[in-house]
């Protein structure tokens, strides 16, 4: 079955649409079962964008160097159990932001969006920059809970939070509802790009992969091809959005709930620039990839067949 806004190719066994609720019940499933195999790179990437924050390159201690050495380091300073800090609000952050995201994408391909010039990609940003805003409380959570170690090998600043619904209780007493939302001026354009450049180029690739007749239709190695190339485009475009991201939602605050840091997102862009240089925009670039590949394809791979066993349920039912 093809992805929504995917051209099938001819001969293909017709399969019955899947509505959007079950859209956004598979899209949050998929996405959560990839987390689970891909938090540990999410962990050393956050460590890796906070080292050196706001410093002059060859001015810090670099406790994290490269990504091997930092799994290490990582596992060191907060035992094995390190490289999963933050899963639960990352199982939380992927079921809020992508069953949103999947959810809208799917009503823009049923309501025929996805088929005009562009549209994949405008419906794409659309949906990730809603599931962003969903889902930034439990991200701002996840970042802080992955940054925290042992001060020997501290990076950013340090929250000490115990657990999700502690540091969400100690958010909302400090800083008030507004304190939840702090830093999803950066998790939305982050996710739009991302979501952009996923949905349009798994949906292309795919397509292609199919009318070249190297697989079969129906294939699940279809469906990795796709996710393969579209792990590339993401990583490209997301990861700067990604450092500031991580920047804005790890800063410190003042008694106002205001960031001791940055201002915004603008205000972070500059910084990063002129105090870190260009190149800190792809800080943690191998372990982003390495994170955003196989998250991108477990989860893109997952969705994929998930809609397929329902549609042809569906079509066995009819």
């Amino acid at each position: 079955m093809s992805l929504p806004g995917t051209p099938r190719a001819s001969g293909t066994e017709a399969t019955e649409a899947v509505a959007p609720a079950v859209d956004l019940v598979l899209g949050a499933s998929a996405c959560c079962l990839a987390c689970v195999f891909t938090n540990p790179l999410e962990v050393v990437k956050t460590r890796l964008q906070l080292q050196g924050e706001l410093q002059a390159r060859g001015t810090y201690p670099r406790p994290y160097r490269g990504f091997l050495a930092s799994v290490a380091a990582v596992i060191r300073a907060d035992g094995l159990c390190g490289l999963q800090k933050g899963l639960a609000a990352g199982l939380l952050y992927q079921g809020l932001m992508n069953g949103v995201r999947f959810y809208c994408y799917s009503l823009a391909c049923q309501a025929g969006l996805t088929q005009q010039p562009g549209g994949t990609v405008v419906a794409g940003a659309v949906a990730g920059a809603l599931g962003a805003f969903v889902g930034s409380p439990a991200y701002l959570v996840k970042t802080q809970l992955q940054a925290q170690t042992v001060a020997a090998m501290a990076v950013g600043h340090q929250h000490h939070h115990q657990s999700v619904l502690g540091a969400l209780e100690t958010i909302w007493r400090q800083q008030g509802l507004a304190g939840l939302w702090r830093g999803v001026g950066g998790a939305v354009p982050r996710v739009m790009v991302g979501s952009a450049a996923q949905l349009a180029t798994f949906a292309s690739a795919k397509a292609w992969v199919q009318k070249q007749q190297w697989l079969p239709e129906d294939s699940w190695l279809v469906a990795l091809a796709g996710g393969m190339v579209s792990s590339v485009a993401v990583a490209a475009v997301m990861t700067p959005f990604d450092v500031v991201s991580t920047r804005l939602y790890n800063q410190p605050v003042d008694g106002t709930g205001k960031g001791r840091l940055y201002g915004g997102l603008a205000d972070c862009l500059v910084k990063i620039w002129r105090q870190e240089g260009p190149l800190a925009f792809y800080k943690g670039l191998g372990p982003a990839y390495l994170r955003l590949g196989p998250h991108t394809i477990l989860s893109m791979l997952f969705w994929d067949e998930l809609r397929k066993l329902v549609g042809r349920g569906l079509h066995q039912g009819t």
